[in-house]
């Protein structure tokens, strides 16, 4: 009997653990650019002044093949980071950068809609947007992938 139970105990976590790493695992963007990102900006100079209120946000040049970044305050605490290259038919029309038309980004050759509240898509069918990894600790804000 006490076996019976370990062995089922045992069969249990490792289900789990399985749906556990499948459900945090996002498809995988062919378009995205392949290209280092990390770099160091400071949102509460005046030099980034757009960044210095919640729901503030910019553009930040980057090298190619990166289209550029924006970047977007979520709150006081968290930014996001999104690649201006399109996700979706990136190279549909000439220099397809995605621009920002709160609470939107959207991407006018392709007529899709993006939340720049966590990059889902809203209009259209695909890849979410390319998203970089953000730390803030207050004074400085890193954006790496």
């Amino acid at each position: 009997m006490m076996k019976i139970f370990r062995v089922s105990a045992l069969f249990f976590v490792a289900l789990a653990a399985i749906f556990t790493v499948s459900c945090n695992s996002k498809p995988e963007n062919p378009n995205e650019p392949e290209i280092s990102i990390n770099f160091t900006i400071y949102p509460n100079s005046l030099e980034y002044q757009e960044l210095n209120t919640v729901g503030g946000w910019m553009y930040v040049t980057s090298q190619l093949p990166s289209y550029g970044i924006i970047i977007y305050r979520y709150n006081l605490d968290e930014f996001r980071a999104y690649e201006r290259l399109a996700p979706n038919n990136p190279y549909a029309c000439p220099n397809n950068r995605l621009y920002v038309d709160l609470p939107y980004v959207l991407d006018s050759c392709s007529n899709y809609k993006y939340s720049i509240l966590d990059g889902s898509i809203i209009e259209g069918t695909g890849y979410p947007l390319i998203q970089y990894f953000t730390e803030y600790d207050g004074t400085s804000l890193r954006v790496y992938n």
